[in-house]
């Protein structure tokens, strides 16, 4: 593992400090802090203790205010207002760089390529060395189109006179291929999902919502072709006229309206349009009726024929961009042109990179919008690698995130390298073998929510395990191998599963016990549970629920209450104790502040700029009319219960005049899942992929039967939740579920009945199973990378 080296101890010197004194961000309590610049510092805690608050919205927060400040009046008017953090001194702090786990853009046309610059050298080097050599490097970017013929006047004298000539030039300045757009995808529309061929009009032959067969959607399309007679049976030219026809007019009971085939009208109306702006029931139709297939013309490569025709060393630049890194790496090391050295040993750098940090088997043409979290943000870092910068504030959130223990020692080793550069690096995490490897700690709680928010620890790492704290307490901690695992049930069979990198894989998972999914980032994990469990056969027949951390459909109005069902609940309670209508209660409906809709806040759109939220002045950001607050139910109004944390709402539901027994136990499962500090009231976007998914997990807790796969709930997690967690678990399995987790973290693997561990590499050295049993054999055996992890963590 990665060790610190020896730092000099920090004077008190402000130039060699950060200091902030009565930080009140969000639930800080007037933290002062003094954090040692040129040093890495992790911040730790319980999930909701303050160290986002701290880190990200007050350091990070007010160098980028301060930056802006910087500019002139008239450039700041362009950019989006930031307000001052709440806090009364902060010194010595430098330009920040967040690295954080916000998914990259899933813009159609940006890849790992394109975010990186890897693609940028790719196409100079093309343009240099392939034969036959077809232009610049923008020849060879699928972002450029191609220029088409264009005329140019040319001029000649000839025997006195003066001729004009328009000679036509094809000046190919781009490789986009022009069939696709350089998306590399297609989209089309499976009919089978829009009509029913064996149906008639008037038997609901169409399957678009709203289309009812006796509606006054369908209606012109009877006055076209026959009514009665199933679509199966209509002729060419009444089926064209049926699902392509170009708009024209045609009377509907003597009304004139605009009659224009099924296709084109429903795309207009629904597929071009953004689809979580969608009703849900709409949104549901259109993923299901659009289909997306490689483009014929460049075979999703995204390129144009004169891009791929160009080679060096027998490839085009699209193979290099298929392949995967660690090959792309060989294949450049063959590259050996004294013209170009230069350029391939920063590409080569670059490449390496990407193997170093854990990530050597993607490709460089992966959509970056299909990247993880935690490959997002191991992505960006690789940008900063190799920068000239200096003394600059480097701000990770839990980068050691979708990493085997494996991964994580090479992650600490470039954690170091950036504070070695002569930067300042600031960690929030979790995991004891990062926390091990800081200069500086930072420790917050001792509680989430109102119970955190002030400084525990200051100090050392070995401070902090003598500290107390319950940080310093579980830094102590070995895991210990269950004495005894379940007995199966049954199992689920996956046979010759070859999604992504999957190699023919046959393998039993065992159903009535936990299951835990290991094995290195990019191994085969998700390939073979989401490709063979949540989306196959076995799974649909196995009542298979997926509770992963992707983002919950929902609007800027949407929080815990509304998306577990709280809501509904308090909303009646409140409407009998005072004698009124429940829907005075909601902020969607007729309680809403009509100023701000119920928003709580004013969204102004700026266009090509960021959208400027302000508090509405109205409600104050409470979101109700002002006579609804006045209604009190237990003392409090539907505002400040909206403002509780679960826990202190779980107890106010629970028992005394406000007892609300159905609040009360959709509650105690949120709190049960380690969500005790969320406000009931939070907007959704707020929440981390971990809170995500313990919310959605909450929803599920009184399902019967099935069997459940979760995908690493530890993330965000403190070693202390952690504990929780897996008491959740066993509480799961033992009510008759069947729990397959897919997780890094030891504490699960050792207290898993079963392994399946997957590897021994990544990417195409990866797809294998390399071992299946029990983590007492798995540790006694050290045959894999997991193995020899786990044994050294229980100490075996």
């Amino acid at each position: 593992m990665a060790t610190p080296t020896s730092p000099t101890t920090p004077t008190a010197d402000s130039h060699d400090l950060i200091r902030v004194q009565g930080a009140r961000e969000n639930n800080l309590k007037d933290v002062d802090v003094e954090i040692p610049k040129r040093r890495l510092t992790v911040f730790t805690g319980v999930s909701g203790s303050g160290k986002s608050s701290l880190v990200f919205s007050t350091i990070a927060a007010e160098s980028q205010r301060l930056i802006n400040e910087t500019y002139s009046t008239f450039v700041q008017g362009f950019m989006p207002t930031l307000n001052r953090a709440d806090y009364d001194v902060l010194e010595g702090i430098t330009p920040a760089i967040v690295v954080d786990q916000e998914r990259m853009g899933a813009n159609a046309r940006s890849t790992v390529g394109t975010v990186t610059d890897a693609n940028a050298m790719l196409r100079v080097l093309f343009s240099r060395l392939g034969t036959p050599y077809i232009g610049p490097p923008t020849a060879f970017s699928f972002n450029v189109p191609t220029r088409k013929a264009s005329g140019v006047m040319e001029t000649q004298k000839s025997g006195g006179r003066v001729e004009k000539n328009v000679v036509k030039q094809a000046i190919y300045l781009g490789g986009m291929c022009a069939q696709c757009e350089g998306r590399g995808t297609v989209s089309d529309l499976d009919l089978t999902q829009i009509i029913d061929e064996s149906k008639s009009l008037v038997e609901g032959a169409i399957l678009v919502p709203g289309y009812t067969a006796d509606g006054w959607m369908v209606a012109p399309y009877k006055e076209v072709v026959p009514a009665d007679k199933p679509i199966a049976k209509l002729t060419k030219k009444q089926r064209d006229d049926l699902l392509y026809a170009e708009p024209r007019k045609v009377k509907v009971e003597k009304i004139n309206i605009t009659y224009e085939g099924l296709i084109p009208k429903i795309r207009k109306s629904m597929f071009s349009k953004d689809v979580d702006s969608l009703q849900p029931h709409i949104r549901a139709f259109v993923e299901r009726a659009a289909v997306f297939g490689p483009c014929p013309g460049c075979d999703g490569t995204r390129l144009n024929e004169s891009a791929r025709s160009s080679t060096i060393e027998g490839k085009n630049i699209a193979d290099v961009c298929a392949m995967q890194i660690t090959d792309a790496a060989e294949w450049l090391r063959a590259v050996d042109d004294p013209g170009v050295a230069p350029l391939v040993a920063n590409l080569l750098h670059l490449l390496d990179s990407f193997v170093a940090i854990g990530l050597g088997y993607l490709s460089l043409d992966r959509p970056s919008g299909s990247l993880s979290g935690g490959e997002a943000q191991r992505t960006k870092m690789i940008r900063h690698l190799g920068s000239a910068l200096t003394d600059v504030t480097y701000v990770f959130d839990e980068p050691t995130v979708g990493l085997h223990p494996h991964d994580i020692e090479r992650m600490n080793k470039l954690l170091l390298e950036l504070r070695d550069k002569g930067n300042t690096v600031l960690v929030v995490e979790h995991k004891p073998e990062t926390i091990a490897i800081a200069d500086h700690v930072v420790d917050l709680g001792p509680g989430a929510g109102t119970a955190g928010g002030a400084v525990c620890f200051e100090g050392t790492v070995d401070g902090l395990r003598d500290s107390g704290t319950l940080t310093g307490l579980h830094l102590h901690y070995k895991a210990r191998l269950k004495e005894s695992v379940r007995t199966p049930s049954g199992k689920l069979e996956i046979r010759g599963a070859d999604t992504h990198n999957l190699q023919d894989v046959d393998v039993d998972v065992p159903l009535g016990v936990l299951c835990v999914v290991t094995g290195v980032a990019g191994s085969g994990k998700s390939s073979l549970i989401h490709g063979s469990l949540v989306d196959g056969r076995a799974g649909a027949d196995a009542g298979v629920v997926l509770v992963d951390q992707s983002a919950i459909k929902g609007s800027r109005r949407s929080n815990p209450a509304t998306y577990t069902g709280l809501l509904e609940p308090i909303r009646k309670a409140f409407a009998k104790a005072n004698g009124v209508k429940p829907a005075l209660f909601s902020s969607n409906s007729e309680g809403a502040c009509p100023t701000c809709n119920g928003n709580g806040m004013i969204y102004t759109e700026l266009g090509f700029m960021e959208t400027v939220a302000t508090v509405c002045e109205d409600c104050g950001g409470k979101r109700f009319q002002a006579e609804v607050l006045e209604l009190r139910f237990g003392g409090l109004n539907i505002a400040e219960v909206l403002d509780l944390p679960v826990a202190e709402a779980h107890a106010f539901f629970a028992e005394g005049e406000a007892k609300t027994p159905a609040a009360a136990t959709l509650l105690a499962r949120m709190e049960d899942v380690g969500l005790g500090y969320v406000k009931l009231g939070q907007p959704l976007n707020t929440l981390s992929g971990g809170e995500r998914q313990r919310l959605k997990l909450a929803t599920h807790l009184s399902d019967k039967g099935g069997t459940f796969v979760l995908d690493e709930p530890t993330t965000g997690l403190h070693l202390a939740d952690v504990d929780n967690l897996l008491g959740l678990l066993d509480r799961l399995v033992d009510s008759g579920k069947s729990v397959i987790v897919i997780e890094h973290h030891q504490a699960v693997m050792a207290h898993a009945d079963w392994i399946i561990d997957l590897g021994p590499g990544a990417g195409h050295d990866g797809g294998t199973v390399v071992f299946e049993g029990t983590p007492a054999e798995l540790v006694k055996s050290r045959s894999t990378l997991t193995g020899q992890h786990l044994a050294d963590y229980v100490g075996g």
